[in-house]
C-alpha cells in the first residue's frame, strides 16, 4: 500500500461544507488502497481573526503567548476533520504537532524543525487509522509550544513525508497546479505538468505563492516527491521533482513577481575597505534581509550604492542606516517604494545565451526603465516601477513562448500556511 501525506490549506477547510468535502477526498484516497496522513491548516481566516483579537488587548504582541494562541487554529481543524471522517465511518485520529513528534528550536513565531520523532503517527498507521496532524506547530525540548511561521503547514507536510518515507506529499490548495505565471494577470498562463525543485525554489523565493520556499528546500534535501493540486476539482496537478522534462523551445518555465519591494540608496559613501561589511552587517544584526545590491562607480573617493529590502522593512532599514551616520559619514540616503521585482525562471537558461538580453529588450520596448538587475544560473530579476507590472508580465509571457489556449483559472487567494 502506498503512503501519502495530504496537506489541505485554510481555504480548503474554510467552513463545514468544505471540511466535509475534504473528508470525502481523503476517504476516496483510502478507498484507492492508500494509507493517508493528512496535514491541515487553520480554517479560513481563523489566524487573522485571532491576531486581531490579540491586538485589541495588546498592540505589543508577546511572541510566546501568540504561539500559544495561534496554534489553537490548527487544533480546531484537525479535531473537526477527524470528527468528519469518523462521521462517515472512517477510523481517524487527530494529533497536534508535538504529539506527532515535531521538535523545534525556541524561536517563537518562526521556529525551525530540529527533528521529527513520528512514533505515534507510525503506530496509528499500523492500526490502519487515517492520521490527521496539525500543521504550522511544534514544541521545544523544554515543552514550549512554537509555530513555524509563514508557510508552516507546507513545511510540516513535507518534513513529515520525509520522516515517514511517504511515497508522495500532495499539497491541496485553491489552485490546480503551478502555472507559468499568475493566471489572474495572464489568462493564457499554462499549467505545468512538472517543474524541478530548483526552478520551484526560485519561483517561491521570487513571489510565487503556491508553495513556501522552506517546504521546497526540505523536499529537495530529502527528495520528497511533491504534487500541487486543487482541493476543489480532480484535475491532474503539477509534480515538483529533481529533474523536470523541458518542452522543446521553452527556455523559461515561469514568471514571478514581488510587490513587496523597496530600494534604498546611500550616496556619497567613503570609498574605503569595510564600508559594505559595516552597512550590511548592521542590517543583518537587526534581522533585515537584503536582496539586490548594486554599487556604482567611484568619483572623488566616494561611491554610491543601492539595495532592496522588503517594503514592510523599509522604515526599519532606514532607521538602521540613520543610526550609522555618525560612524559612516555618507552624503545622503534616498528610498523608493513604488516598485515591483519581475523575474523569469528556467533551467533551460543555463544552455541558452541571450535570455537576459531578450528580457531587457522586451522591457525597454515597453518604454520602461530597469532600476536594478539580479541574475543566477536559472533566473533573471529586474526591478521596475510597479505601474508597469501587468503589461510587462503579459509581454514577457508571450516573448518566452509561454502562452497557451485560454483557460479558466479556478481559485482565489492562494494558501500560505
Amino acid at each position: 500500500m502506498s503512503l501519502y501525506v495530504m496537506k489541505f490549506g485554510g481555504s480548503s477547510v474554510g467552513d463545514i461544507e468544505r471540511m466535509k468535502r475534504v473528508a470525502g477526498r481523503i476517504a476516496a484516497k483510502q478507498d484507492e488502497g492508500h494509507r493517508c496522513v493528512v496535514v491541515v491548516s487553520a480554517m479560513g481566516d481563523t489566524t487573522d481573526e485571532l491576531i486581531d483579537q490579540a491586538k485589541q488587548l495588546n498592540e505589543q504582541l508577546p511572541a510566546r503567548e501568540m504561539d500559544m494562541l495561534l496554534s489553537t487554529g490548527e487544533q480546531i481543524s484537525v479535531s473537526l476533520l477527524s470528527i468528519a471522517l469518523q462521521g462517515i465511518g472512517r477510523n481517524a485520529v487527530s494529533y497536534t504537532g508535538w504529539q506527532a513528534g515535531f521538535r523545534t528550536d525556541d524561536t517563537h513565531g518562526r521556529a525551525r524543525i530540529n527533528e521529527i520523532v513520528p512514533r505515534r503517527v507510525l503506530e496509528a498507521l499500523e492500526r490502519e487509522q487515517i492520521v490527521i496532524v496539525a500543521g504550522f506547530q511544534g514544541m521545544t525540548l523544554d515543552g514550549e509550544i512554537t509555530t513555524l511561521g509563514r508557510g508552516g503547514s507546507d513545511t510540516t507536510a513535507v518534513a513529515l513525508a520525509a520522516a515517514i518515507k511517504a511515497d508522495a506529499c500532495e499539497i491541496y490548495t485553491d489552485v490546480d497546479g503551478i502555472y507559468s505565471t499568475d493566471p489572474r494577470i495572464v489568462k493564457t498562463a499554462r499549467k505545468l505538468s512538472s517543474i524541478s525543485y530548483d526552478e520551484m525554489l526560485e519561483l517561491a523565493h521570487l513571489g510565487a505563492a503556491v508553495l513556501h520556499p522552506r517546504a521546497v528546500e526540505y523536499a529537495k534535501r530529502h527528495q520528497v516527491k511533491l504534487v500541487v493540486r486543487s482541493s476543489f476539482n480532480h484535475n491532474e496537478g503539477t509534480v515538483v521533482k529533481e529533474e523536470a522534462s523541458m518542452e522543446q523551445g521553452v527556455v523559461v518555465s515561469g514568471i514571478a513577481y514581488d510587490k513587496n519591494v523597496a530600494r534604498i540608496s546611500i550616496l556619497g559613501v567613503p570609498d574605503v575597505p569595510g564600508v559594505l561589511a559595516q552597512v550590511f552587517g548592521r542590517l543583518a544584526a537587526e534581522s533585515i534581509d537584503v536582496d539586490i545590491i548594486v554599487q556604482s562607480g567611484v568619483q572623488d573617493q566616494q561611491a554610491d550604492f543601492s539595495f532592496t529590502v522588503a517594503l514592510d522593512e523599509l522604515q526599519r532599514a532606514k532607521d538602521v542606516i540613520e543610526q550609522l551616520h555618525a560612524e559612516l559619514p555618507y552624503r545622503e540616503v534616498t528610498s523608493e517604494d513604488n516598485l515591483v521585482k519581475i523575474s523569469i525562471v528556467g533551467a533551460g537558461m543555463i544552455s541558452h545565451p541571450g535570455v537576459a538580453a531578450q528580457m531587457f529588450e522586451v522591457i525597454s520596448g515597453q518604454g520602461v526603465s530597469i532600476k536594478m538587475v539580479s541574475t543566477s544560473e536559472i533566473k533573471v530579476s529586474c526591478v521596475v516601477d510597479s505601474g508597469n507590472l501587468q503589461n510587462l508580465i503579459q509581454v514577457l509571457h508571450t516573448a518566452y513562448n509561454l502562452d497557451t489556449a485560454e483557460q479558466v483559472f479556478v481559485g482565489g487567494p492562494q494558501d500560505r500556511r
